[in-house]
């Protein structure tokens, strides 16, 4: 049973580095209608930039943490406005799209090899040891780790709801051609879109760095695998759904391995996906439009 519960709160914390990752990945589908195969690379691109920072030079991790989250951010929307806008404003088929961001993917990780280099590194984050909280056992850095994750999404839940920009973006989710005819900027949603969802990228690529301890430029291509299981398993484009679907799996993979061997927890993941598929392909929060 304390194995159980060890396993529960391990879950909690890879479920709070996956709502980041996932909820991003979802409202840029949401707004943009097309999956983005180099996301996992954002994640990467996330970490490294947060690494730099804090050994070459110098930077608090924590500091480096919101440096290199924005600086993420920034690259995103450049992405979107110099590579994959001119395709969508051609009206080009979305397997254009779903081409070039996998062309992306590939010209991202061999990028960050050719930058960085292969070889594992670490965030100077000190070691901690574990302390008890209730039946689990969690470091300070972990508890960090779901503290900013739980605030994220809090964030997020007030700027789709309570904000005009947000409320453009879940217009733009249900139609395009709607929100455009309403006078909404559907171009400085979209670019805001991609500075959010890059923001969530690299953020969720740090506090996975952290996480693991050490990590490699493969880290983040690796991670993608789980982060689409999060969103199609809570819903394709629903944010909300995507904050499920990171906890199911997240819990159902840790958890899995006080009864299966731990390097089966990504068959876990790809086993939910596959039930959530035949069973009920919109997800377990099925939105009106194609996303909210």
């Amino acid at each position: 049973m304390s194995l159980l519960f060890l396993s529960f709160g391990f879950g909690l914390i890879t479920a709070s580095v996956l709502a980041l990752a996932a909820v991003g990945l979802s409202l840029q589908f949401g707004v943009t209608n097309y999956i983005n195969f180099a996301y996992g690379e954002f994640l990467t691109i996330g970490a490294y930039l947060a690494w730099t920072l804090n050994h070459w030079l110098h930077v608090n991790v924590w500091l480096s943490m919101v440096i290199a989250t924005l600086l993420t951010g920034v690259f995103g929307v450049v992405t979107n406005q110099f590579l994959l806008r001119p395709f969508s404003k051609k009206g080009k088929p979305l397997l254009f799209l779903l081409i070039v961001t996998f062309g992306l993917s590939l010209f991202l990780s061999n990028l960050v090899l050719a930058i960085w280099g292969p070889d594992f590194v670490n965030l100077d984050v000190p070691r901690q040891q574990p302390f008890s909280v209730g039946p689990m056992l969690f470091t300070a850095n972990q508890l960090a780790i779901i503290a900013i994750a739980v605030v994220v999404m809090l964030a997020l839940h007030l700027l789709l709801t309570r904000t005009e920009i947000g409320k453009a973006m879940r217009a733009m989710s249900d139609s395009v051609d709607l929100a455009q005819v309403s006078g909404i900027d559907t171009d400085r949603i979209t670019s805001f879109t991609w500075l959010v969802s890059g923001c969530l990228a690299g953020l969720a690529g740090i506090v996975l760095a952290i996480n693991l301890t050490s990590f490699q430029p493969a880290f983040g291509g690796e991670f993608l695998f789980v982060i689409f299981a999060a969103v199609i398993l809570g819903g394709v484009g629903s944010p909300y759904g995507a904050i499920l679907g990171a906890l199911v799996i997240g819990l159902a993979t840790e958890m899995s391995g006080v009864f299966l061997d731990s390097a089966y927890k990504n068959d876990v993941a790809f086993a939910l996906l596959v039930l959530m598929l035949l069973l009920r392909p919109q997800g377990l929060i099925r939105m009106a439009g194609k996303a909210a």
